[in-house]
């Protein structure tokens, strides 16, 4: 009885250490995405609403349909504290619409954004915007057990009442440590941290990462920080390049400066270069 006593209080130990250590880590780069879209621009912290899934462990699908009537059908979906579900996501409408996951407040506060910048062009995971009468596709791994909203962020539509949510279930005690466990891995903000050493040129672009680059349609896919110039908190998004060169300087994976200015239509990165 003794020795079971003593087993008993040392898994109880090791669960609340482990808990611990899931609530006390350093939010992904997407909080500087901060998505997450960064910590200034209302992403949620992925152990808040979740984090992106895998193929390999979706263990279902759900279909939601946006309409112009500013409305998502489903409106509420129900899941359980672990899983991993892929959305598909159609718009038959014919506007722009989004489908993007948050708390309330990281969503409120995102959809201030957008008003502000209706130009912008994301590229986050825990978001995918479709343009009328085009599918899109999200999976997502639902970490916690409680509410997380989603709502569509296209200035006007938010407004208007277009958003839903998804009520997760707690999963049993056992499961909810080692969900805590895969949580406590250490993850990097990939976005690089200014150096003492750092020359006023320097502090003038914005720091960041490609992540994807299109050269056919002249664009790249930053993951960056704030963008002071233009009041723009960090997050990931999609660029117009103001000269195709300027796409051969970098690569996917590069750590870079950028100066970027705002067009009538558009975000436009006038200058970068790999960071030293």
């Amino acid at each position: 009885m003794k020795k079971q006593l003593i087993a008993a209080v040392a898994v109880l130990l090791a669960a609340g250490a482990v808990a611990g250590t899931s609530h006390s880590r350093a939010p992904a780069a997407e909080k500087a995405t901060g998505h997450g879209h960064a910590a200034g621009h209302g992403h949620a912290e992925p152990d808040t609403v979740g984090v992106p899934g895998e193929a390999s462990k979706i263990t279902r699908t759900v279909d939601v349909d946006m309409t112009d009537t500013m409305r998502f059908i489903p409106a509420s979906v129900t899941a359980k504290q672990g899983e991993t579900i892929r959305f598909v996501v159609k718009n038959s409408g014919q506007l722009k619409h989004e489908f993007v996951l948050g708390t309330e407040k990281d969503l409120k506060a995102h959809y201030e954004q957008m008003k502000k910048f209706p130009e912008m062009e994301h590229a986050e995971p825990n978001m995918v915007t479709v343009a009328p009468g085009k599918t899109g596709e999200m999976i997502w791994q639902f970490t916690q057990s409680g509410r997380v909203d989603f709502a569509c962020l296209q200035p006007g539509h938010y407004d208007a009442g277009m958003k839903g949510a998804v009520k997760v279930a707690a999963a049993k005690a056992a499961a909810g440590v080692v969900l805590a466990q895969a949580q406590a891995q250490p993850q990097s903000s990939g976005t690089p941290a200014p150096t003492a050493s750092t020359s006023v040129a320097a502090e003038a672009m914005t720091e960041g990462e490609v992540r994807k680059i299109d050269k056919e349609n002249r664009k790249i896919t930053l993951k960056h920080g704030e963008i002071k110039n233009l009041e723009m908190p960090g997050m990931t998004m999609v660029f117009q390049v103001k000269e195709a060169a300027l796409l051969d300087a970098v690569k996917q994976g590069d750590k870079v400066r950028f100066k970027a200015e705002r067009t009538s239509s558009a975000i436009v990165v006038t200058e970068i270069e790999p960071a030293k």
